[in-house]
């Protein structure tokens, strides 16, 4: 059994397999931490977003967003 890298519990090795390193309840931890996400822009390319202002109004097509 992999042991876990952040609490130091075995997890199933199925997880070890998909190349994880935490259990299932450290991997929703760290997860909730992400602060970040990545949006499509209206014909365009991508952009990372890590405000959640920023993201009001993106792929808004009828003009400014207030």
């Amino acid at each position: 059994m992999p042991i876990c890298t952040d609490c130091k519990e075995p997890y199933p090795k199925e997880r070890a397999v998909l190349n994880y390193t935490t259990c299932l309840t450290c991997g929703e931890a760290q997860a909730k931490r992400v602060v970040h996400t990545t949006v499509p822009l209206h014909k365009s390319n991508y952009m990372v977003v890590t405000d959640r202002n920023e993201l009001k109004g993106i792929n808004n097509k009828g003009g400014f967003f207030r």
